[in-house]
């Protein structure tokens, strides 16, 4: 198969492997950078161009698309899937992923476990938005950021308050989450290809940090999941519409608690902690799936 990655950068653990492992497998592979393609958008003959020259010929593609790029990476993956391309994981489904409130809404929908969670933008009553999910202490999140950056605990009713109208200040959307005080600081990644966890691996913030993400310098170990954590998994990937996705879950007095679908999850911390070759499974999965046409858009648009 030729099979295009699209990513900013060659050089990351992500890219590379996954670009080494369609080409120990025999397929041919080639990264290109998202940003640098421009496209002709009409009905008889969409086509992408990348410096220069016109991109045909590939199978399938799969997007590693920055949160930073989303908007263009998506309109791009949407001219792939255009010109008949086997999208790894459909603009559609990455678009929902990467909207915060739309995903929460979406498995809240479907009866996902969740923390319980507030959205606001400018509230007349910051008081009752945090009554509404439980009262400090309580998490506050910007609804575009990503590795944990604009993520803030407020420990106590003032500095809640406080935060939230700093954050009102900045007229920036907002979600103010209940603080699972018994995850103590630690989460479940779970690495979900088509309709199995493959693995799974737990987050551990480091010391006097409460946010578990590796980028923040968490720490990460192997860990044996429940058979409700994994279905948990399987079905918040399958809702938002991801073939490939990192699900990341809290453990909580009241079962699994979904925070975040992933689209684009990294593959060193889980390859190192799980030793397992993921990014084969991927090339492996995205090859089945593809020769199986089964692939549809899931959604309008």
């Amino acid at each position: 198969m030729k099979i295009a990655i699209l990513s900013r950068n060659a050089n990351l653990y992500s890219t590379r492997r996954i670009l080494e492992a369609a080409r120990t497998r025999g397929h041919e592979a080639r990264v290109i950078d998202v940003l640098r393609c421009y496209m002709n958008i009409t009905s008889h003959a969409p086509s992408i161009h990348y410096k220069g020259e016109s991109l045909s010929g590939f199978d399938a593609v799969i997007p590693r698309i920055g949160a930073s790029v989303t908007f263009y990476g998506t309109a791009v993956l949407r001219q792939f899937e255009m010109m008949n391309v086997y999208p790894l994981n459909e603009s559609v489904a990455i678009t929902r992923a990467r909207d915060k409130l739309r995903s929460l809404q979406l498995l809240s929908r479907k009866g996902i476990g969740l923390p319980v969670t507030g959205f606001a933008h400018a509230p007349d009553d910051v008081q009752d938005l945090i009554k509404m999910v439980g009262g400090a202490p309580l998490v506050i999140k910007l609804l575009e950021g990503t590795q944990g950056i604009g993520v803030v605990l407020a420990e106590t009713q003032q500095a809640a308050e406080s935060v939230i109208e700093a954050f009102m200040g900045l007229r920036v959307n907002i979600l103010v989450q209940e603080y699972i005080k018994e995850s103590r600081g630690t989460d479940i990644r779970c690495f979900v290809i088509g309709d199995k966890v493959v693995a799974a691996m737990k987050r551990q913030a480091k010391e006097g940090e409460f946010r578990s993400n590796l980028h923040r310098g968490g720490s990460a170990n192997l860990i044996r999941i429940t058979p409700e954590e994994r279905s948990t998994a399987v079905r918040a990937a399958r809702i938002i519409g991801l073939n490939v996705a990192g699900v990341d879950i809290l453990r909580s007095n009241h079962g699994p608690l979904v925070m975040e679908v992933n689209s684009s999850p990294g593959l060193e911390g889980i390859e190192a902690a799980t030793n397992k070759d993921i990014a084969g499974m991927i090339i492996d999965f995205l090859v089945k799936d593809a020769l199986a046409g089964t692939t549809r858009t899931r959604g309008k648009g």
